[in-house]
């Protein structure tokens, strides 16, 4: 059986209970190098196959699924965050279901729900954001001209921009195209990891700040008002809201 694991944004206790079991008994572990926290390799067996991604291309990642399934062995591709964002796990899916091989997928933490919490954040406040957009700049992958920053920002929504902060400078311009100068923004580097750092400013600045920081690569960007400190209280715990379960 293949299974397919979100090993969760860095902080090792954050991969689930279940992706977890699947880590202690796997027989082959192939995971994603570049940006899993290998200390989740220790809760591997000891005779645990290990192969890192980061080295491979898809057709040796698959080579090596195949090779351990003809072999009746539990293979875990381990993903960093939620495979389903960002993951390049749908390739690999289908080439599986091609060659009749199970597999199943575990879902994680993805990285924008651990800056939320680096950054004591809630992304859906009462009056000023219902709406998160999870979205990056175009680079080596193309983006539909539909889904532009620039056409993204005018709905003022609570954005988290992926793999696009080495290049905040031009970020930061096409977000002001539909969000005030003064907006809030944040870029979260390496979010629950031991060496998490945060970056606060607006869009005016953030890019400069940003870069003083020297912050390249392994981070999120974060802007909307819900950054801010303005917002009404949820209905849900309002003493005259009637409702049969409260969250």
């Amino acid at each position: 059986m293949v299974y397919i694991v979100g090993a969760g944004p860095g902080d090792t206790e954050l991969i689930t209970v279940k992706g977890l079991k699947r880590v202690e008994s796997a027989d082959i572990i192939i995971y994603a190098g570049s940006l899993v926290n290998p200390e989740i390799l220790k809760y591997a067996k000891k005779d645990c196959e290990i192969h890192n991604s980061a080295y491979m291309n898809l057709e040796e990642v698959i080579d090596v699924i195949k090779k351990g399934h003809s072999e009746g062995k539990d293979i875990v591709r381990l993903h960093t965050g939620d495979p389903s964002i960002y993951g390049a796990v749908r390739e690999q899916m289908d080439i599986l279901k091609e060659n009749n091989i199970p597999f199943e997928n575990i879902p994680g933490v993805s990285s924008f729900c651990g800056a939320a919490s680096a950054l004591q954040a809630e992304y859906t406040l009462p009056s000023v954001s219902q709406t998160v957009i999870l979205t990056r700049m175009e680079g080596r992958t193309a983006v539909p001209e539909k889904e532009s920053i620039e056409s993204l920002s005018k709905h003022n929504a609570t954005m988290i921009i992926f793999l696009s902060v080495g290049m905040i400078s031009e970020l930061s311009k096409k977000l002001m195209e539909g969000y005030s100068k003064d907006t809030p923004a944040a870029v979260v580097y390496k979010a629950t990891w031991e060496d998490e750092k945060i970056v606060r400013g607006t869009l005016a600045d953030i890019a400069e700040k940003t870069e003083k920081a020297g912050i390249k690569k392994t981070a999120l960007v974060i802007v909307g008002n819900c950054l801010g400190n303005d917002y009404e209280l949820s209905k849900l715990y309002d003493k005259n809201f009637k409702t049969e379960f409260r969250g």
